[in-house]
């Protein structure tokens, strides 16, 4: 601890990122990205912008990309959000919606960042256990709350809360915020966004980073009724009045305007998925139902931490978590068919 330190940052926990190796040769399975580039229009569209208009503010309210979001998803803009990646749309949101007197409810397996951003503003949680198939109940969130928030697909599991479930749960709690994040609903779910309409509690989020494989440029979302879009736009001009960059407003813009692309490739990291899936059953590993770009797996014949240690002499990285109830799984990102089968060679013997 510094001595200039305040004791509220000397409590702070912080969150840990998924690590990003500095060989080039590894095989890099461990942070879910997508293994494929980004859309070549969104590419060409901030070549375009690198003009010497850099020198000037980009546009506050990106009004440009918050209508492409608007058009993609058949809302209004005045219910569209935008923000630097989901994690700083995800702050906002903690900081506008859940410092309550009731306790925040998440999943006990799910996004490490929601206790983390508890600590940093002080908010209560209650973390719900998932069933013994690690799958959300949603009964158990009917109960007094200060908010709900849970990863649909969740992460680190990668199973799916079905549509009419997720209903369900933002119907049982009308007087509290229900946030559903989906950083990875493209690979397998079907977006709650058309329920915004319906339900004035409900905020969706997403993140370009993983299905528009923009991880390197930062751009998140929320989707929900105006009143909610309106706090948080009154936090964002409290701490960031100019979040998205140039670049990243035209490029995230183009990013959407691209289906094709994004259909083509979201579409090759399901159907490698499901082959992995397939492969890895095989070799004895229990893969839980994923709807997201990784799996979840673990083999009752071998220690979750052996085998990611063997894998990394393999030069393939993939994420071991310790918390207790998953100790014995890894977190397995889609690759390319090449990147997989890397894996699968470093499982040999098995």
């Amino acid at each position: 601890m510094s001595k200039f330190w305040s004791a509220f940052v000397n409590d702070l926990v912080p969150y840990v990122p998924g690590e990003q190796p500095k060989l080039t040769k590894l095989v890099k399975l461990n942070t879910n990205e997508n293994p494929y580039g980004p859309s070549p229009k969104a590419l060409s569209a901030m070549r375009a912008e690198l003009t010497d208009d850099l020198r000037l503010y980009p546009d506050p309210n990106s009004d440009l990309l918050k209508q492409a979001v608007a058009s993609y998803y058949s809302v209004p803009a005045s219910h569209v959000f935008l923000g630097n990646g989901s994690d700083e749309v995800l702050a906002h949101i903690f900081n506008a919606f859940f410092r309550h007197d009731k306790p925040l409810l998440f999943p006990d397996i799910s996004y490490s960042f929601y206790p983390v951003y508890c600590g940093l503003y002080g908010i209560d949680f209650d973390a719900v256990p998932l069933d013994e198939d690690f799958q959300i109940r949603v009964e158990d969130y009917a109960k007094p709350n200060g908010g709900i928030i849970f990863p649909n697909p969740n992460a680190p599991t990668g199973c799916l809360l079905a549509l009419e479930a997720v209903e369900k749960l933002v119907k049982s709690s009308p007087d509290s915020v229900v946030v559903v994040d989906e950083a990875y609903i493209d690979f397998g779910g079907e977006t709650a966004i058309g329920l915004v309409q319906r339900y004035p509690n409900l905020l969706v989020t997403q993140t370009l980073s993983k299905s528009r494989s923009l991880a390197g440029l930062r751009v998140g979302l929320a989707v929900g009724h105006p009143d909610l879009i309106e706090a948080l736009e009154r936090v964002k001009n409290s701490f960031n009045s100019y979040p998205l960059d140039r670049l990243a407003i035209v490029g995230a813009t183009a990013a959407f305007e691209d289906r094709e692309h994004f259909d083509a490739t979201r579409n090759a990291v399901i159907a490698s998925r499901e082959a992995l899936i397939a492969a890895l059953q095989e070799k004895g590993f229990e893969v839980l139902p994923s709807a997201a770009n990784f799996i979840f797996a673990r083999h009752s014949d071998h220690d979750a931490a052996g085998l990611a240690a063997q894998l990394r002499e393999q030069g393939v990285i993939v994420r071991h978590f310790t918390q207790k109830r998953i100790a014995q799984f890894l977190r397995i990102s889609i690759g390319t068919p090449e990147q997989n089968q890397a894996l699968l060679d470093g499982l040999a013997g098995l």
